[in-house]
């Protein structure tokens, strides 16, 4: 074929108007095959060579990207926090501490507004990204996810959020920076920037492009927490349809580059020592390590995996509960405030901000405890020293509404960045209360779960880890206070909890498990993590999904998973295909092209001819119709001829049981003749399927007769590909030959890639309706089939391994009855079909 694009490059059927599906292409025919063949092999190397220097500028760009949140997120929080303390001191003598609650409003809401307003530009930039960027990477195109605008709203409105004291974290809205990166920067050229172009033709593909958005993506998580092993292993695990070595070494090798680059320049910022590589990631954990005058304290031990055991249950529990919590907030949005006009959404931000603010005054100064200095550095045997604890966790201490010498340990954990609140919960012993602990665990639990999926740019890892951390250093405190286990850790505790919540929520588990131990730099730590993160999926599974698999479910969203349940071989794909057809022959006339495009919202059609009985008489006088069966008969006598080579080598086999027999066959019946052979296929009855005239539209006025005819199948074609040759008037004249129509070459095709025009908004007035397309050499004529027999574990396995949009079926004798996209595949559509099998029996 001129155009090698192979497979589809949306979905048949939409649930959802908004959701497209990616083309993802490992066939045969290689996107880039007419590239290639005109290189030798140094200029294939230089080709390769280009996609690992894009690699390395996606994971510079992406950790930059990260250096701006962080640099500015510190710059507006401190700045806040230096003005509510100084106020709150002087006001508590003064007896005005109404006057600092109305600063901090101040504060707080100019951030959350300014932050809604940019969702309001992009819609696409509220939440955390992370179930958007799943779906990518599994095949659906979200309506601009990727878009240049997307990561600047994105970007900015995450540092306002964060500074606005909104419990939400910017490290989940790193990823979603990060894919946006490298989406966009092999591409060469932006949507929102148009002037700025460079011809650029590589890389100008749907497989290409997701491949660079899973570098993009684990450069986002091994920025946030300087864990490059575990951003690798999130692409992997959260979503990705198809992976290979290849892809894998070369996602590592941006991951590396985001943490190098965030390390270097933060390093330098924050010490001064520029190449030190001091701070790894936007979130870092600390080293854990018991005092050196302490001989009996160890990080954990054997009798410590019990209590893990039990906290991954609690965490489970936990994490479904905010699950459902959340599911039901998202649902009330989607019925009462998304509706509304956009000023509602940023309302209700306000509200939240609101809510927040003084929930967290009021909370620190009336159920706060003032506790001695000295017991945050000397009580507890698992004590860190002044020297031994680092400056950030020693200066976060805050003193709001307690005397000299006293610190307030609610205002601690809320009047403090959310980082250094996680090391305090980590690295600090004695310095929190068990009642403490247990309000600042409820108020957070509920204000989180409130928070997210507001307008707002907004991630979840944070809150569920200080959520959780919270939750291990209450049970470490009850246990040293009431059993009297003076051994225990208590940062080993919080640890424990941070993971066990966190896991609870998202579900994740290998990857989240090397992201906690890259990010605390201690690998004795994972067995107790990896044990803890898998009873707490476990557990959670029993009552409900993760939370991001709850946002794509209720968005509708045809996500597939990665396997089938084992009841699912019950039916085949006959069960689940979609029988009611769409299509176009290889020679069809330019206003039926365009009839089926503007009728229709089906993204790519099976090119087919008729099995007429009396094709000669249509053949007479009919140049159209004689195409489509001259086209016909050449691949049916092809067909034929390659079944006629099979046979005879067959005959060389070596095994004389299986010659015999293919003898004997032979002996019986004669090989027929070229013609014969047609002509038996030709006159054969066959069971029915839905048709379409090359010079009709698609009618409800349509017979029986005129519905269902046999189709032969020769390929598919996408819909891009034929909007594409309407617009350069690819056809010919029904007077002259199909030769004369004019070639396109891939680059032409792919021109205006990833926006191909749409059919509405051509101006076809001059072209002839009358004039014919040969699809033919753009089509795609060895696309996977599979036959109606087939079980649905193999059509899944085949459609989500291979990156499959489009998977038709096929019967014995080359015909078409029906196609599978994902929707027929997902998790509902599937159950459906097998309750119906089920009520047939």
């Amino acid at each position: 074929t001129i155009l090698g694009e192979t497979h589809e490059e949306e979905d048949e059927i939409l649930p959802r108007k908004d959701y497209e599906s990616l083309d993802y292409d490992r066939c045969i025919n290689d996107p880039y095959l007419e590239i290639l063949e005109s290189m030798d092999n140094k200029k294939a190397q230089r080709y390769e060579a280009v996609k690992w220097v894009l690699v390395f500028a996606i994971g510079v760009c992406t950790g930059l990207v990260g250096l701006f949140v962080d640099f500015f997120v510190r710059l507006f929080t401190q700045l806040k926090f230096q003005v509510v303390q100084s106020s709150v001191e002087e006001c508590t003598e003064k007896g005005c501490l109404a006057l600092s609650l109305l600063e901090l409003l101040g504060f707080n809401l100019t951030f959350v507004f300014l932050a809604s307003l940019l969702v309001l530009i992009q819609p696409v930039a509220a939440g955390s990204g992370i179930p958007e960027i799943k779906c990518y990477l599994n095949g659906v195109k979200v309506p601009g996810v990727v878009r240049l605008r997307t990561v600047v709203c994105k970007a900015t409105g995450v540092l306002f959020s964060v500074a606005g004291g909104l419990f939400v974290g910017k490290e989940g809205p790193m990823i979603h920076s990060g894919a946006v990166v490298g989406a966009g920067l092999p591409q060469f050229q932006s949507i929102s920037l148009r002037k700025i172009q460079f011809n650029f033709p590589y890389f100008r593909s749907d497989r290409d492009k997701r491949d660079f958005v899973s570098a993009g993506a684990a450069a986002g998580v091994a920025a946030a927490f300087g864990a490059p092993i575990g951003g690798t292993l999130f692409s992997l695990e959260e979503g990705s349809s198809f992976w290979n070595q290849g892809l894998t070494w070369k996602v590592l090798f941006c991951s590396m580059a985001a943490t190098f680059t965030l390390n270097f320049f933060r390093s330098g910022i924050q010490f001064g020592s520029w190449g030190s590589f001091q701070l790894p990631g936007l979130l870092n954990f600390g080293e854990f390590k018991c005092s050196e005058s302490d001989k009996k304290c160890h990080l954990w031990t054997a009798v410590d995996l019990g209590f893990f055991i039990l906290m991954g249950i609690v965490g489970g529990l936990l994490g479904a509960t905010f699950n459902c919590l959340n599911k039901r907030l998202a649902k009330y949005r989607m019925r009462n405030v998304h509706p509304k006009p956009k000023l509602v959404r940023v309302l209700e931000s306000l509200l939240v901000s609101l809510t927040t603010t003084v929930m967290v005054f009021v909370a620190s100064m009336v159920l706060g405890e003032c506790r001695q200095m000295s017991s945050s550095r000397h009580g507890g045997n698992d004590t860190l020293s002044l020297q031994d604890v680092s400056e950030d966790v020693n200066a976060s201490i805050k003193t709001f509404f307690c005397p000299n010498e006293t610190y307030n340990d609610m205002a601690t954990l809320f009047f403090n960045p959310q980082e250094s609140a996680i090391l305090q919960l980590f690295h600090q012993d004695g310095t929190f209360s068990p009642v403490t602990l247990s309000l600042f665990f409820l108020l957070y639990f509920l204000l989180s779960c409130w928070t997210y999926g507001i307008s707002v740019p907004s991630g979840l890892f944070v809150p569920s880890l200080l959520c959780g951390a919270a939750f291990g250093r209450l049970v470490a405190n009850l246990l040293k206070s009431y059993i009297g286990l003076d051994h225990i850790y208590s940062g080993t505790f919080a640890l424990i909890g941070a993971a066990a919540f966190l896991g609870g929520v998202v579900r994740m588990t290998i990857s989240l498990t090397v992201i906690l131990i890259e990010s605390t730099n201690e690998i004795s730590y994972g067995l107790p993590i990896m044990i803890t993160l898998m009873v707490a999926k476990w557990t959670g599974d029993f009552f409900n999904k993760g939370i991001y698999d709850i946002h794509v479910n209720l968005r509708g969203v045809p996500l597939l998973e990665w396997e089938t349940g084992v009841e699912m071989d019950k039916l085949r794909a006959s069960d689940i295909m979609e029988p009611n057809l769409t299509y176009v022959y290889p020679h069809t006339r330019i206003q039926s092209l365009v009839s089926i495009l503007r009728t229709t919202v089906h993204h790519a059609f099976p090119v087919v001819t008729e099995n007429r009985g009396n094709e000669r008489e249509f053949m007479k006088g009919n140049q159209l119709i004689s195409n489509n069966i001259k086209f016909k008969k050449s691949s049916i006598l092809t067909r034929a001829g390659e079944q006629r080579k099979r046979s005879q080598s067959m005959k060389s086999y070596p095994s004389s049981e299986l010659r015999n027999m293919c003898d004997e066959h032979i002996a019986t019946e004669e090989p027929p003749e070229k013609e014969d052979m047609l002509q038996q296929m030709l006159e054969r009855r066959y069971t029915p399927y839905p048709s379409l005239y090359p010079d009709q539209s698609p009618s409800e006025e349509w017979t029986m007769e005129e519905r269902f005819r046999p189709l032969t199948f020769h390929g598919l074609i996408l819909r891009s590909q034929l909007v594409t040759l309407l617009d350069r008037g690819v056809c010919y004249s029904e007077s002259q030959s199909s030769a004369s129509q004019p070639r396109l070459s891939h680059a032409e095709m792919s021109e205006d890639y990833p926006r191909y025009p749409d059919i509405h908004d051509l101006d076809l007035t001059l072209l002839n309706p009358r004039m014919i397309v040969d699809v033919t050499p753009y089509m795609n004529p060895s696309p996977f089939t599979v036959s109606p027999n087939t079980h649905v574990s193999q059509v899944f396995n085949l459609f989500r391994t291979m990156g499959l949009r489009h998977l038709p079926v096929v019967n014995a004798v080359g015909e078409v009855v029906g196609i599978i996209t994902r929707h027929n595949l997902t998790h509902e559509f599937l159950q459906a079909r097998l309750r119906q099998h089920y009520q047939t029996i």
